[in-house]
């Protein structure tokens, strides 16, 4: 006749304090996975690289161009354009892109100087101050960058504008003081000033044969 051997109370106190130590490892080891799992979440980058390689080396491209071919306010573009590269490349450093992006062969195509299709016409008369206004003495929106000059980036597509100081989607209205002449646009693309101009909305306000508008008002609208 078998006899089933009893267990003392001390060595179930020790089964039992096992038991714990194998479950409470087990949920420690989840939780660590969990939150490691969090980290490397919080920590991918937001940004995709090869929407900003496009862009850097889409800048690149419009330097090495001007730089080919000259023309009295290159140097001007240049400047802006390296301010823009730079920011680009504080972007793919956060980001974690490594890959090396240089410019393309560069090209003697300079910005269009031909008259636009279509011109905004002035709408609003100006104050004695030289700021549009709405027939009140009201200025239209708010008067931003007082005293910035205004040029073009030589970039083609839609009215546009980029900007070092307002996000993407901002809405901006330039005004020409010389000509009374204006603009409306949308901010698409980060740059070294505070309005700068593609080629369509800069032929809307510009004077013929002049690439930099040195008395603008820049509003924010809307």
């Amino acid at each position: 006749m078998s006899r089933k051997r009893r267990m003392s109370r001390p060595q179930k106190i020790a089964l039992a304090l096992g038991a714990a130590g194998l479950v409470g490892g087990g949920l420690a080891v989840g939780v660590g996975v969990s939150q490691a799992s969090e980290t490397a979440q919080a920590k991918a980058p937001t940004e995709n690289c090869a929407g900003l390689d496009t862009a850097l080396r889409n800048n690149l491209n419009f330097i090495a161009a001007q730089r080919a071919d000259p023309d009295a306010q290159s140097e001007a573009r240049i400047a802006n354009r390296q301010e823009v590269v730079k920011q680009i490349q504080q972007r793919r450093q956060v980001a974690g892109c490594t890959g090396t992006i240089t410019p393309a062969a560069p090209t003697t195509t300079a910005p269009t100087t031909t008259a636009p299709t279509t011109t905004e016409p002035p709408t609003e008369p100006t104050t004695g101050a030289g700021q549009p206004s709405d027939g009140a003495g009201q200025v239209s929106g708010e008067v931003v960058c007082p005293g910035s000059t205004v040029t073009l980036s030589g970039e083609a597509g839609a009215p546009a504008a980029s900007s070092n100081q307002f996000p993407i989607g901002t809405r901006l209205k330039v005004t020409n003081l010389d000509n009374d002449k204006s603009t409306t646009v949308t901010v698409t693309a980060p740059s070294g000033s505070c309005a700068l101009l593609n080629n369509a909305a800069f032929e809307q306000v510009r004077e013929p044969g002049k690439f930099l508008i040195r008395r603008a008002v820049i509003e924010r609208v809307g």
